[in-house]
């Protein structure tokens, strides 16, 4: 069996632990815990700045360190297992235990309780907080800084992940994106998976093979809210029996429009048929 380098962390010269009954190479490490330490970091596919965007870790983001170099940590993000590489800055080896997420699109962080106060820091839905106070309004984080209380939140995540997705209808394409300020088709997906407390893995096709329930993928008679639609390479979102939510490089950003006109535009431009229907 081929490993899957997006989620197994190995290279010729350096793999992780636990896979050394599985493959070779010359050294296996354990790694190191740690998490993000910037509102978003972009994960890499190599350890160049100017290298593809595979994914983002988030802030408070755990992930396993294997190795670092030239400014770069070779790693594996914990939530999803996604391995690339992640600039050394952007990471801290002090790990500060989460008690609240991001429950908006965006939320800012203040540097004081004051929502006049400069430089405000926008953070992502999904970010992980450590929370150590509460002021009036406001929360205050173990590692410093302010949010307005009611962007935040300690309770049991929402349980509509379309309401979800629906709330970033027109941000721009971003590959590699799972924020506010920009995502991919699989990103949408599973940004909103994960705001509302479930397991969802990172590229469409892993979402194709894992989530939910397999339908006939040629019949669109009762589609529903929620059935994710799945062509090679792109997975949209039914908003109810004929409207498709996806985030898309035509239109460069998400956006909504009638299924029929998606599969007639995807099937002009190559991309085949539906691959998949599942009910999520």
């Amino acid at each position: 069996m081929t490993l899957d380098r997006r989620l197994h962390a190995f290279r010729d010269d350096l793999a992780d632990m636990r896979l050394k009954d599985q493959i070779q190479s010359k050294t296996f490490v354990n790694g190191t815990f740690a998490q993000i330490s910037l509102p978003v970091a972009p994960v890499l596919r190599t350890p160049d700045a100017g290298a593809m965007q595979l994914t983002q870790g988030l802030f408070g983001e755990k992930l396993k360190v294997f190795d670092e170099a030239a400014g770069f940590a070779f790693v594996q993000l914990q939530r999803d297992g996604y391995v690339g590489y992640v600039a050394s800055t952007a990471l801290s080896f002090v790990i500060s235990a989460s008690t609240h997420r991001v429950a908006v699109p965006s939320a800012f962080l203040f540097p004081r309780p004051d929502l006049k106060s400069a430089p405000a820091v926008a953070m992502p839905l999904n970010a992980s907080l450590a929370v150590r106070a509460e002021h009036g309004d406001y929360v205050e984080l173990a590692t410093g800084g302010f949010f307005w209380r009611s962007h935040v939140s300690d309770r049991p995540p929402a349980d509509d992940f379309v309401a979800v997705a629906q709330r970033f209808l027109h941000v721009p394409y971003l590959w590699g994106g799972k924020t506010f300020a920009g995502l991919d088709c699989s990103g949408l997906v599973q940004t909103a998976f994960h705001a509302t407390g479930r397991v969802c893995p990172r590229d469409s096709d892993m979402q194709e093979n894992e989530l939910g329930l397999a339908r006939d993928p040629q019949d669109l008679r009762n589609l529903r809210r929620g059935d994710l639609i799945f062509w090679k390479g792109h997975v949209g979102i039914m908003e109810d029996q004929t409207s498709l939510l996806h985030a898309n490089g035509f239109h460069m950003m998400v956006a909504r429009e009638p299924l029929s006109d998606a599969m007639e535009r995807i099937t002009a431009k190559g991309g085949g048929p539906i691959t998949a229907i599942r009910r999520a």
